[in-house]
């Protein structure tokens, strides 16, 4: 079947699914179409059974520890919202069961199959964990009169139900305690659907610096953060042996709404001892490992210790695909070794917020071990190649496997991978650079696409020499020549789908869940276009509640347009009468600058609340209606005030970005 296409400039005859002829001149050679969504390649086939060969896929150590101590499971066929909309299908991870795939690697599809086993589990008496309804896992500790509750997942809907699940199979229990072991937000998120009227007089209790870096993280780069964890989660992708099958951290993240309750209490630095309802902890503060707030704790009397997401059943991030500060490899690696110096030989337990638990003090020795050991080879393995001369990318092509990493799935690249982190490495110690003088100031990816496409001879040969790289199974090589054919904006849908084929092969061999999603995610957008789909609401107006007023005035500085304002600079103050809060933006063609102080000479000043502010901010009243009604008060030039609140941009979530 033939069907006629304008590549380029010059009108060719597209063979569906027929290789280009070896014998033919490649001017007047019949480009083929690219393979169907779904094909895997034989190289693709192949690098799978390579690794399935390599490692011990049928131990089934994982398998008793997944499934120990099940008691019930959420009988529904989803959790959904007040409005009834689903924000997690129970059944949707059903089909990663039995053998691989060949779309999927077989070490994550064994992953995938251990994260999707959902319900409540006893861990031991009176220690329990619900799995399986969210990216993160909810810990249950019975207490003298309720229940101890320990990271209440990623939203309201998800951690109300995983309650009602406990308390429907267990005997109902108030709540006498509720924890975060760390600042992100999948594990703080539900409180709202654990104590929806607030904290109360329930202790919430955190580890140091939580209320500022829980909604920090995200409030000054959050809309693009939030784009990119689009891809990295494979929000947009139909949950199917080839689509998502696995975030590796856990099955997937869920949809809905994120809450946040603040501390009552944040511990600090070192070791805490403290009683919580009858039961003894032992605190040992973890910030600046996998978090920049977080805590482990030992419970004595389960000789049990709780890692939060410091040590879990993967290999981290130690910079995430979706975006954030790079975390200290080092300091990782020292802070596992502290709690293995501390505890592990007290311990016949150990459990996590994500991921199921292992029992036995031997077994708990050597998962903190190779855990440990893995931060430290990627921190140490990067160092060492870098102070040889190499760069970012050389560092990370000469990470070889540790030979542990052969016998312990606990220590995979699920989430994170030796090339990625490598990578992080490098950027927390020399930055984004690596020292060659051409790549210190290169050509924006646009630009450069242009004149790479016309230096290869076309738009023709760039498609040519692109998909002979994919029948070689050279796909990385593919990649990066298509991808300068879609950013010099030629090639037309044939390039994407080339590239699109492309990523979908590099997302099948792919044993990180992060890494996979990305890549299928990237090939769904180059042949249907963005996929819009309601995900989680990270700015909810708890969250907002909790945001620091002077991190407020600085995310609406980076929204600021200074080219829509007037040539004179003004100053405006701020007085927020219920916090007892000053401010002054100064404001100028350029920035929006907050100062803890105001102005002597404002143009305006605007005397409100801080929940004025919040619903103004929130997009829930206008500048207008809240004028009416009293709740803003201005003294000074109203034309001030509108000049710099309608320089706020509200950015697009769904922007382009594996095209231009």
């Amino acid at each position: 079947m033939l069907r006629t296409l304008l590549l380029g400039s010059t009108l060719i005859l597209v063979a569906c699914g027929s290789p280009t002829p070896q014998n033919e001149n490649p001017s007047t050679a019949v480009i083929p179409a690219a393979p169907a969504p779904g094909f895997v390649s034989a190289s693709t086939k192949s690098a799978n059974d390579d690794l399935a060969k390599r490692l011990p896929l049928s131990d089934q150590q994982d398998f008793e520890d997944a499934s120990r101590g099940f008691l019930a499971a959420i009988t529904a066929p989803a959790i959904r919202d007040d409005a009834g909309n689903p924000v997690w299908e129970i059944a949707q991870y059903d089909f990663v069961q039995g053998p691989a795939p060949q779309s999927v690697n077989p070490s994550l599809w064994r992953q995938g199959e251990l994260v999707a086993k959902h319900g409540l589990f006893e861990v031991s008496p009176g220690l329990y964990q619900i799995r399986g309804y969210d990216l993160s896992v909810m810990t249950l500790i019975e207490g003298n009169t309720g229940w101890i509750i320990i990271d209440p997942l990623t939203n309201v809907e998800t951690a109300k139900a995983a309650l009602k699940l406990a308390n429907d199979t267990l005997g109902e229990r108030p709540v006498s305690a509720m924890l975060y072991t760390h600042s992100h937000a999948d594990h703080f998120g539900g409180a709202k659907g654990i104590l929806p009227d607030g904290a109360g007089d329930v202790p919430v209790i955190a580890p140091q610096h939580f209320s500022n870096e829980a909604v920090s993280e995200n409030v000054l780069a959050g809309n693009h953060m939030t784009r990119r964890a689009t891809l990295m989660f494979g929000s947009t992708l139909p949950r199917s042996a080839t689509g998502h099958v696995s975030s590796g951290l856990g099955p997937g993240l869920p949809r809905g709404n994120v809450s946040l309750i603040l501390p009552t209490e944040e511990l600090g630095a070192g070791i805490t001892e403290k009683t919580i309802d009858g039961i003894r902890f032992e605190f040992m503060d973890m910030g600046g490992t996998e978090a920049p707030s977080e805590f482990i704790f030992y419970l004595p009397d389960f000789k049990a210790l709780h890692t939060a997401e410091v040590v879990s059943g993967t290999f981290h991030n130690v910079l995430t695909l979706r975006g954030a500060k790079s975390r200290d490899a080092l300091a990782w690696s020292q802070g596992i070794d502290a709690m293995l110096a501390e505890y592990g030989a007290k311990s016949d337990i150990t459990l996590a917020s994500h991921h199921w638990p292992k029992w036995g003090t031997e077994r708990v020795q050597s998962h903190l071990k190779n855990q440990r050991d893995i931060y430290r080879y990627v921190h140490d393995a990067t160092l060492r190649a870098a102070n040889s001369g190499a760069g970012m990318v050389e560092a990370a092509e000469a990470m070889e496997e540790p030979e542990f990493l052969a016998q312990d799935f606990g220590a995979r690249g699920y989430y994170g991978t030796l090339n990625h982190n490598s990578k992080a490495v490098y950027q927390h110690y020399f930055g984004w650079w690596s020292g060659v003088p051409a790549d210190y100031h290169k050509l924006p990816p646009e630009a450069s696409a242009v004149k790479y496409v016309a230096a290869m001879g076309g738009a023709d040969a760039v498609l040519r020499t692109g998909i002979m790289a994919y029948e070689a199974g050279d796909y990385r090589w593919a990649a990066e020549v298509l991808n300068h054919l879609i950013f010099a904006k030629e090639g037309g849908q044939p390039a994407k789908d080339w590239l699109a084929a492309t990523y979908e092969q590099m997302g099948y061999q792919a044993e990180s869940g992060a890494w996979r999603s990305y890549y299928l995610t990237g090939a769904q957008e180059l042949r249907v276009g963005l996929v819009a789909r309601n995900a989680t609401n990270p700015g909810s107006a708890d969250v907002l509640r909790s945001v620091p007023t002077r991190t407020l005035l600085d995310a609406m500085a980076v929204r600021f347009d200074g080219s829509k304002v007037s040539k004179t600079p003004k100053s405006i103050n701020f007085i927020f009468t219920d916090t007892d809060e000053v401010f002054t933006v100064e404001v100028n063609r350029s920035t929006a600058l907050a100062r803890p102080s105001l102005s002597d000479n404002p143009a305006v000043t605007l005397t409100l609340t801080r929940t004025a502010f919040n619903k103004l901010l929130g997009q829930q009243a206008e500048f207008a209606d809240l004028m009416k009604t009293g709740e803003i008060k201005l003294d000074g030039t109203p034309l001030a005030a509108r000049d710099y609140l309608t320089a706020l941009e509200t950015p697009e979530l769904w922007f382009n970005i594996v095209e231009p």
